[in-house]
């Protein structure tokens, strides 16, 4: 079977302390595919610098001078870590069969990678990386990120539970998902509208070896309200149903109202009425605002503004 020429898209976004150890770990996995022939000699590893204000570009120009397999891409700006990701992945669509999307942390397994090349062997265009534990993360991380996933797919969000962009991709899968022209991006829930045939590799996910993250709560639940209103809109219908229930319980009150009012008892007590034109007014600002918030992703989609800008790369442009 031909080899498979591999390349590792890895978004960075103020790396500094780490990317000088995960870094070695990558082109040491790399290297051990290349000599157990499991994919090309002119595999690569790519960087994604994601705007960041620290040294992550110097050290990425650095890494690349000294050993051919590193190379490298800045966008203009930081534009956020999904847009970093598909910045790398279509980068790498036309150089290579497959790619493999890996954070730069540490945190998950990298020799995990030789099992997707396997599976891709085997015949799957798609390999999700899927968390087997999270020993690693707080209790309130554990318990928010499971919710997260069972909520998603509640709304009814195609997603693979435990994995997030851990994943290997072949070029013919990248190939059709360049024509989803999506700005509002949530890749874990992208991927498996594609098709094509899929697998998981599981693994245990390990501490962050340098550094600190940075996903802290109010960027996960944006990831998180982003994945659901971009992929589903069941908050719609979910308000569609609670009007019409608030609708039927109010009839229902009236109707009760009016036959007080005719057997001769008032209906007495402002507080109640208070209460009850708060609630609903409650309802009412959260429905404008999940109808806003789909209101605006569709503004940013109409625009079709570019998701990403590349203003820098480490090697000559598409190899010529």
């Amino acid at each position: 079977m031909e080899q498979p020429k591999l390349y590792v898209v890895i978004p960075c976004y103020n790396e500094e302390q780490v990317l000088p150890i995960t870094s070695k770990l990558f082109l040491e996995e790399l290297t051990d595919l290349i000599r157990k022939e499991k994919i090309s000699p002119d595999s690569r590893i790519l960087f994604v610098n994601d705007g960041s204000k620290d040294r992550t570009w110097e050290i990425i120009t650095q890494l690349s001078k000294q050993d051919e397999h590193f190379e490298g891409i800045s966008q203009s700006r930081n534009r956020g870590h999904q847009n970093a990701v598909l910045a790398g992945l279509m980068e790498a669509r036309d150089l290579s069969d497959i790619t493999i999307s890996i954070d730069c942390d540490g945190q998950d397994d990298i020799t995990a990678m030789e099992a997707m090349v396997d599976a891709y062997h085997d015949g799957a265009e798609i390999v999700y990386g899927v968390r087997s534990k999270r020993i690693t993360d707080s209790f309130f991380k554990r318990f928010t990120a499971q919710a997260f996933y069972k909520l998603m797919n509640w709304m009814g969000v195609e997603s693979v539970y435990n994995h997030a962009d851990y994943r290997l991709v072949s070029a013919r899968v990248l190939q059709e998902f360049a024509n989803f022209k999506e700005v509002n991006l949530f890749l874990r829930g992208m991927f498996p509208l594609v098709g094509f045939k899929s697998t998981c590799v599981y693994y245990e996910r390990h501490e962050r070896m340098a550094g600190e993250s940075h996903y802290p709560l109010p960027k996960m639940l944006a990831l998180a309200f982003d994945g659901i209103t971009s992929l589903s809109i069941k908050p719609i219908r979910m308000i569609t149903g609670m009007g019409i229930s608030v609708s039927l319980i109010s009839f229902i009150g009236v109707i009760w109202a009016v036959i007080r009012a005719l057997t001769g008892h008032t209906v007495v007590g402002w507080t109640s009425t208070v209460c009850i034109v708060c609630f609903m007014g409650g309802i009412q600002l959260i429905c404008l605002g999940v109808l806003g918030e789909y209101i605006g992703k569709i503004y940013l989609e109409v625009k079709a503004r570019p998701r990403y800008i590349i203003s820098e790369r480490t090697y000559e442009e598409k190899h010529e």
